[in-house]
């Protein structure tokens, strides 16, 4: 196929634009959807002077790849032949805001511009071609690769010249732009932060930065960083919301909500912005209020499928029949890109649960799992490696080894376990309590994990977790230090607080080697309610391991072997709360629970539903409720086609209290 493409390519530059538009439509008979071929004809379509069929190649290019920087390229030179320059200056703007390395498009813009007497905007399209030929040309073909998301041709190109030239800004910048899309990022922060230190007031690149370390949830360091950024250009748009997620990222929701409607103002696109704005009011326990700004969100943009997710995670919100009807319509539109077509699957999913229209709902769900896996980049087997390099390096004898190790504090309690156990209402029961602090899933122990792995991440060989059997306990002291310090901006100044990151059950071992007397409980459901809840449920971020039955299925055996251990080689270290349990018995398992946690026992954490504070989870309004049993068993609904399900969950239905 890549030579096929560069065989037509290699055509059109030699001129053969008849042959090289006969062996593209005879390649998109087997490729019909492929982006460069109909590139590739759209081009030689032009170049053979027909415009009206390049045109129409083009809008079928844009419905498959709006985001392909060189088709709106292409418009504009089709404008031009057509000596129409409003329409032509439109499709070169569009190309270089998506692609600033585009020079055709930047040298066109000059003229017309020239051309049609805007002398400003044709000086600044004039001062762009300047800046692109001081680059290196391998700089800017690495960055209009990047721009239209050709990342492992980029991140290969720019590699080989910063091996080659040794330090350049403008690569060490974009190799970090690389790193920051494809979530390597202790690499993106370090090439920035040199850049930053070559460089303080290059201010794209301390934005950069400032989105690096939001994204390692370092939050208080970005917001730092954007208050730099807005000393200097308070009304930059980009600076503004980015020091408003921020703000988010460090709990200051109502500071972020008046941020974010001061962004409403003059806002172009304001879809995102409602959306923000309702996901911290529905933190913040403002129900009517969030549906209000969701609503909105999906009205500034009807496909919006994240917006009608967001509605159908309230878990309590019933959809009118209009509201399903523009969903419907909205999910099966030939132009729904593929992230908002999973966002109304699960939605309608859930919509239809509610009107107990099982069967169509489980065909929502199952057509939102797939679209979702299809995407994802999760190996199931590099959780399982973990999980037997855990239980070979994690034994009696390390941990008798480092029992002088680590930070004596009690102050954290770690909720771990499966999403969709009932870890939420845990922590909602515990964070009731006066002495004890809610804050949410902290990102502050994966990140020491991150750093434990180091940079050469082998499949094979990995450093993590081996590398605890060469570390003293002086090192876990040194963590524990680290981990208490950087959870601090969390806290409120109550002597316990929790930690409520599901997938810490992986990392036991260094959590009792850098804080032996911190609490951890394991928060345990019935595997086909919990796998279940697992499916229907579309998570922010991570937990990728959910979108299909085979992995969900095989990721809560691994889970229950793991745990396994801890018990054996921790003996009593775990407190296990099996949710069915907490639902029959509220009040034992609550004064279970404090007193494992060493806790006086306060009546408000058997009536934790009245507790007013802010929870981030897909269960913040069911946790908001009284306790209710009904819910225990709603996946029965869905049996009839859970089969596979129960078949790969295997003796994991009749072990999972053991």
């Amino acid at each position: 196929m890549e030579l096929e493409v560069r065989r037509i390519r290699q055509l059109v530059s030699e001129r053969r634009f008849a042959e090289g538009l006969q062996a593209a439509d005879a390649l998109l008979v087997a490729v019909p959807e492929n982006r460069d071929v109909l590139y590739l004809r759209a081009q030689a379509q032009r170049l053979l002077g027909d415009i009206p069929a390049a045109l129409a190649t083009l809008a079928a290019l844009e419905q498959l790849h709006p985001r392909f920087s060189r088709l709106h390229q292409e418009r504009g030179h089709c404008y031009v032949v057509l000596k129409q320059a409003p329409e032509a200056i439109d499709a070169f703007l569009h190309g270089v805001h998506i692609n600033p390395a585009l020079p055709a498009s930047w040298s066109m813009l000059e003229g017309l511009y020239r051309m049609t007497g805007q002398a400003a905007n044709a000086a600044e399209a004039a001062a762009h071609v300047a800046t692109l030929k001081e680059l290196p040309p391998e700089v800017v073909t690495a960055t209009a690769l990047f721009s239209d998301g050709e990342l492992a041709e980029a991140e290969q190109l720019i590699r080989a010249f910063l091996i080659k030239h040794g330090h350049h800004l403008e690569a060490m910048r974009l190799l970090a732009r690389i790193g920051l899309e494809r979530d390597v990022l202790d690499d993106a922060q370090l090439l920035l932060e040199a850049v930053l230190d070559l460089t303080p007031d290059y201010h794209a690149a301390r934005f950069e930065y400032a989105q690096v370390l939001s994204k390692r949830h370092m939050h208080q360091q970005a917001r730092e960083q954007t208050e730099r950024l807005l000393a200097v250009d308070r009304a930059n748009r980009n600076y503004r919301t980015l020091h408003a997620m921020t703000c988010v990222g460090l709990g200051l929701h109502e500071r972020a909500i008046e941020l974010y409607r001061e962004l409403l103002a003059g806002a172009t696109q304001p879809a995102d912005l409602h959306l923000s704005i309702a996901h911290s009011l529905k933190t913040l326990g403002r129900r009517e209020e969030a549906i209000a700004a969701y609503r909105a969100a999906a009205a500034a943009r009807s496909a919006y499928g994240d917006a009608w997710w967001s509605l159908a995670n309230l878990k309590t919100y019933r959809f009118e029949d209009g509201e399903l009807e523009r969903m419907r319509e909205a999910e099966s539109a030939a132009t729904t890109s593929v992230v908002d077509r999973y966002h109304l699957c699960f939605a309608l999913g859930k919509a239809l649960e509610d009107q107990e229209q099982y069967e169509k709902s489980f065909e929502y769900y199952a057509r939102g799992n797939a679209l979702k896996r299809a995407e994802s980049r999760y190996r199931p087997e590099v959780f399982e490696l973990n999980t037997r390099l855990q239980i070979e390096v994690c034994t009696p004898e390390l941990f008798a080894r480092n029992t002088d190790g680590g930070v004596r504090a009690a102050d954290p309690i770690f909720i771990v376990g499966l999403p969709r156990s009932g870890s939420t209402l845990i922590e909602q029961i515990l964070a009731s309590h006066s002495a004890v602090e809610g804050t949410h899933e902290l990102a502050d122990l994966p990140r020491i994990v991150v750093d434990l792995q180091g940079r050469d991440w082998s499949l094979d060989n990995p450093r993590y977790p081996a590398v605890l059997s060469q570390m003293s306990a002086a090192d876990f002291r040194r963590l524990g230090e680290k981990y208490l310090s950087d959870t601090r901006v969390y806290r409120t100044g109550k002597a316990r607080f929790i930690d409520k990151m599901p997938n810490n059950f992986r990392h036991l071992g260094l959590i009792h080697l850098m804080l032996p007397n911190a609490r951890i409980i394991d928060a345990r459901r019935e595997p086909m309610a919990c796998c279940f809840g697992n499916l229907k449920q579309l998570f922010a971020h991570g937990q990728e391991f959910t979108y299909s039955i085979e992995d969900i299925a095989r990721y809560y055996r691994t889970y229950l072997e793991l745990m396994r251990h801890w018990d054996a080689v921790l003996p009593g270290r775990v407190l296990r709360v099996q949710h069915e349990d907490l639902v029959d018995d509220l009040e034992g398992n609550v004064r279970r629970l404090l007193d494992y946690c060493e806790l006086e026992f306060e009546p408000a954490c058997v009536e934790f539903h009245r507790t007013e504070r802010s929870v981030r989870t897909a269960s913040s309004e069911q946790v908001r409720q009284p306790i209710y049993r009904e819910g225990l068993d709603q996946w029965r609904h869905y049996e009839p086609w859970l089969g596979r399900l129960r078949e790969a969950l295997g003796e994991a239905l009749t072990r999972y209290r053991v």
